[in-house]
């Protein structure tokens, strides 16, 4: 199978006051190190919202789109105000990730999102999001389960998911109940117009979408990179992913 060439967007990472250190793009080993075990080609995208002819000549040399976990989707992107507990935004990013995905979707070249990633896909598509889920759900349980010095692991399974029979996620996963991680504060509200539901937490909130078209569009709220060495299910979701990019 020939090795596909994946798009991953990066994130910013402010510089210092004193100009001891400039601004940078960063993004997390495991992404990238999740789709080399599965047989990608990882390419890590610059954030260049102003060069849109530089950016386009980037996209076209992609199979499929990645999107990764990250800081808050920016609310004037779903046209709200920052609510008080809405946290760190990356506007550079926003933008870049959002010209990714009408990229795929235009070209329906594969993608997957998990995290951040579901977020931002939901938004692109026309949907909202709860800037705070204890917040502005008071009934939903513990979303944020995020590592500290005393618990620094990230593969805490935190909560069951219930995934929809009939879906590419539960085929993808052979499970309709599924043990995951879980690292955000954010989540779907609206959902976009264009997307199905098909996973979610025991208390309502939506865990996973996918495309009501037969584009490989498959978004998941929790870290599979993080349990993809632990669970088939996770692994396989990667698999299937650059599968559909080779192709």
């Amino acid at each position: 199978m020939p090795r596909p060439v994946i798009g991953v967007a990066m994130q910013t990472l402010p510089g210092k006051p004193g100009g001891d250190l400039p601004n940078c793009w960063i993004m997390g080993h495991r992404y990238v190190q999740a789709l080399c075990d599965v047989g990608a080609i990882p390419w890590l995208i610059p954030l260049l919202p102003g060069d849109p002819e530089t950016m386009n000549a980037l996209f076209e040399k992609l199979d499929g789109v990645f999107l990764t976990g990250g800081v808050d989707v920016d609310p004037s992107c779903y046209g709200e105000s920052k609510h008080p507990k809405c946290g760190t935004t990356d506007p550079d990013r926003d933008a870049i990730e959002i010209l990714l995905l009408e990229h795929a979707m235009r070209t329906r070249k594969p993608l997957l999102a998990v995290c951040r990633g579901i977020q931002i896909l939901n938004v692109a598509c026309g949907g909202t999001l709860y800037q705070d889920v204890n917040e502005q759900v008071p009934a939903a349980m513990k979303h944020d389960f995020f590592p500290t010095p005393a618990n620094p692991s990230r593969t805490y399974l935190a909560h069951e998911v219930a995934v929809k029979s009939g879906t590419r996620l539960s085929a993808i996963l052979g499970e309709t109940v599924v043990l995951v991680n879980s690292m955000h504060h954010q989540a779907i509200k609206d959902l976009a117009p264009n997307l199905l539901p098909s996973a979610y937490a025991p208390d309502g909130i939506i865990e996973g979408v996918e495309s009501n078209t037969d584009q490989f569009v498959v978004a998941v709220q929790w870290h599979p990179e993080e349990l993809a060495e632990t669970q088939p299910g996770m692994k396989q979701l990667f698999i299937s992913f650059v599968e559909a990019c080779a192709a």
